[in-house]
This record gives C-alpha cells, structure tokens and sequence, in this order.
C-alpha cells in the first residue's frame, strides 16, 4: 500500500493496445501520484509453476497488458506528460518474488537460429534485491523497471502495444527506473497514459525478446509541460546507470560491416558461441541469459562503409 499515493489503479484495470476511444479508469491532476499493480508482459498466463509447454500455448492477444488508461487534467496535444519512477515493489507469491524469462517462437534478434519454445522460472528476494540465481551457475543483479509506458495516439483505432512509437509503448529501456524522469509527447487531450510489462532485469536490447518479467507494484508522479513539442521521447536518470553490473568488468564480442542489424545479430550469436564454450551451457540457456544482463551497443557508426556494434556481458554474472 501507498501512504502517499493520491490514486491506486489496480490490475483488472488493463487494456490491450492503444486506442484513444478506451475509458479512462482514472481522471488525475498534474503533480498526482499513482501506485499501479502491474501484470507481468503474458498477461498472468506464465506463472512460478509453468512449463515449456505452458510458452508454446500463449494467446498473444493477451501480451503487454498495460494498466489505465489515465486521463490528466489539462493535457493537450503539443504537451509533454513527465512521467517520474518513485519506486517499484514486486509481488509475492508464496513468499518470494518471481519472474520468467522464455524463448518464444518467431520473436528475438536470432528467431531464425532458436526455432523451440524454452523457459526459464526466476525466483528472488523482493527486500534485499539480491541478484537472482541463474541455476547454480550464476547471478544477475536486478534493477527493477517498466518495460511499456506511453499515451495514446491521435490515430483512431486499436494499435498494437509491441512496436514502439513516439507516444512511447513497448520501449523495453532498463534505464527507465526508480529516479528516472520520461517525457512523452501528448496526442490527445488527457493524454490517456497507461504502463506496465514491468522487468526484474534487463540487458540494452532485450536480445531474445524477453528479460526477467515480472509483476510488479510500480509508484509514479505525472505531470504537465505545456507547449513542449517534442518529436520523440526523452528521458532523464538520477545516476549511474551500470553500477549494478560493472564490478568485474565485462566480455565484448563484436559485429562489424555495412549494416548494423546483421552487426547487432553477430555480435550476440558470439557472445552465445563463447559462453557455451567457455561455460557448457546449452545455446538457448545462453540466449535468454545474456537477453536478461548483456548490454548491445554501438561502438562506431561513422568509419563507412563498415560499423561496429559491440555486446558487453558482465563478467560477475558467472563469476
């Protein structure tokens, strides 16, 4: 529960997709605080008891649930929404925290190379944060965030929530975490904003398209800058952004020609190729790994006609 929260919206309180015709569940005042229970990115059907098979029967109609929408007095378009992360709790269930990460079919960077639906169950202390066990091998540090965020588009009609847009959705930025100020831009009167998909950790890139997903209570602040104009969404951190993972210094393989998607692929599949090796692991166990703490960055893009991404794994995951 959130003393200071002003409005408490609730899980049942969901929509799938954008669509500007949707109720508001809430009408709000700039400056109001929201404590959101947030579902998990299958829409609760995945849970601590699940099993592959579970994954290979997924409605995708029922992923990213987002919670609201949430009508902000005074927003009109050509406004900002500021969007402020006071803090993030994940649920319980039987005592601890819990989370999935899964290789689905048809969606990541490498679906071509990962045909077969796998797993991954996490469980995690919600008090300490500790890092979460990855089998008996090793530890991803935590760092707890939301995954979807955004106001709804001028467009008329239902749009998908998955591809990202300037209104914001499925950005999938780990950085958008506790501290963390997001401004999107307004489309519409009351901005309708609505979150959710939130994520226990996540590397930059979400590589095999899911990280350590989880259900989580998230508290935010919204407020208005008027006459803002943004093209695109910008974003603010309190801090540091990599302190959670960079004690021991990471890994790098690299991917380097004329396209950065093909760098991107290479780059992880080396990555991939040098943790079974080095580790064991099978390929997909390494895929969904790095996909919850490896970093994808570009390291060039200016020496035409090749560029250079790079993916940073840190080393105190498996040390």
């Amino acid at each position: 529960m959130c003393k200071t929260c002003d409005y408490t919206i609730h899980s049942a309180q969901h929509h799938f997709g954008w669509d500007n015709a949707i109720a508001p569940v809430a009408t709000v005042a700039p400056g109001s605080t929201l404590l959101f229970h947030c579902m998990d990115a299958a829409g609760g059907q995945l849970g601590p008891s699940s099993t592959v098979d579970d994954v290979a029967a997924l409605d995708f109609g029922k992923i990213n649930p987002v919670s609201g929408p949430i009508y902000v007095d005074g927003a009109e378009p050509g406004d900002a929404l500021k969007v402020t992360f006071e803090g993030f709790a994940p649920r319980e269930t039987d005592g601890s925290a819990w989370g999935w990460t899964a290789n689905i079919p048809g969606f990541g960077l490498l679906a071509d190379q990962f045909d077969d639906p796998a797993l991954t169950i996490w469980t995690y202390d919600a008090r300490t944060m500790a890092p979460a066990l990855w089998g008996d091998m090793g530890r991803v540090p935590l760092k707890p965030f939301t995954g979807t965020i955004g106001v709804a588009l001028a467009e008329p009609g239902l749009h998908s929530i998955v591809p990202p847009r300037r209104t914001g959705g499925n950005l999938d930025i780990r950085d958008l975490s506790t501290g963390t100020e997001i401004y999107l831009p307004v489309e519409v009167a009351g901005a309708l904003f609505s979150v959710g998909d939130t994520h226990a950790a996540q590397g930059d890139g979400e590589v095999c398209g899911t990280a350590i997903e989880s259900p989580m209570d998230v508290t935010l602040t919204l407020d208005l800058v008027k006459g803002a104009e943004l093209k695109m969404p910008r974003f603010t951190t309190p801090g540091p952004v990599t302190r959670h993972l960079d004690a021991k210094g990471y890994d790098v393989t690299t991917g380097i020609g004329p396209d950065l998607m093909t760098g991107a692929r290479d780059a992880v599949a080396g990555m991939i190729d040098l943790l079974t090796a080095r580790h064991g692991m099978s390929t997909v166990d390494a895929y969904m790994l790095v996909s919850t703490c490896g970093d994808l960055r570009i390291s060039e893009i200016v020496d035409m006609p090749n560029w250079v991404v790079s993916f940073y794994f840190p080393r105190m995951v498996l040390e």
